[in-house]
């Protein structure tokens, strides 16, 4: 945990971030993706970062993930596929695991949102 010496660390506290934090557009007309904490400055060597994906209904988003991410979905509905034939229709509640090196298709017929955790430096998504 620490030694004694160690100076006391500060939690951050991010108020009401699903019902407030608007992401910003990341690709398309319809996707977008916004950090909202990383551990960049206190880990610079293996940053992990974390905020909120949101797709609207219109162009699937088609990413290659750099870096390891893990989602839950949080509201809405997302179709999520990947190279291997995988396929899912993720709902809230739902938990994913996509590792660096992964190709992966989501869309919706409504709108998805997620919750996200990847092991990279802010804003590098």
């Amino acid at each position: 945990m620490g030694s004694t010496t160690d100076s006391p660390k500060a939690f951050s506290y991010f108020k009401q971030q699903q019902q407030t934090f608007k992401p910003p557009l990341l690709a398309n007309e319809n996707a977008f993706l916004g950090d909202i904490a990383s551990s960049a400055k206190n880990s610079p060597d293996k940053p992990v970062s974390c905020g909120l994906y949101r797709l609207e209904k219109g162009t699937p988003l088609v990413y290659e993930y750099t870096y390891d991410e893990m989602k839950i979905i949080l509201e809405g509905h997302f179709d999520i596929s990947d190279e291997t034939g995988n396929k899912v229709h993720a709902e809230k509640g739902d938990v994913f695991y996509f590792p660096k090196g992964s190709k992966i298709t989501f869309t919706t017929e409504d709108y998805g949102l997620a919750f996200y955790t990847g092991q990279r430096a802010e804003g590098s998504g």
